[in-house]
């Protein structure tokens, strides 16, 4: 018994196997944001003015600087995931397709990777 649709016999393609592990990293990152960004917006909002040397000493705790990465990962990973999964469906061109989705995970990437290492810097003086 064979399980392809028409389309996909036609056209030799079959399961691609890995969407449900993306729905799942989609659905991880979602519920591992919800704590994060409102821990992220009480804390904001709770520093009271634009003092440097407070948001220094904010920055310089060990579980500021944790949460901060776990956020700005969970983050751009989640927003990554859900912008392949745009391309994927809507962007025709095969070419452009894989393209588009292999920049937007390279600058993902780049971002998280600069946004770590300028909470590490801040929160190591």
């Amino acid at each position: 018994m064979n399980y392809r649709s028409p389309l996909a016999k036609v056209l030799g393609h079959g399961s691609a196997k890995e969407g449900s592990a993306h729905w799942w990293w989609q659905r991880l990152t979602a519920l591992a944001l919800i704590p994060l960004t409102l821990w992220f917006t009480y804390s904001v909002a709770r520093l009271s003015g634009p003092c440097m040397e407070e948001i220094y000493t904010w920055f310089a705790s060990p579980i500021t600087s944790t949460m901060l990465i776990a956020f700005i990962v969970s983050l751009f990973y989640h927003t990554q995931l859900g912008i392949q999964v745009v391309l994927e469906d809507y962007v025709r061109h095969e070419g452009f397709k894989i393209f588009s989705i292999l920049a937007v995970k390279a600058f993902s990437a780049i971002l998280v990777i600069l946004s770590t290492i300028s909470i590490l810097q801040v929160a190591l003086g």
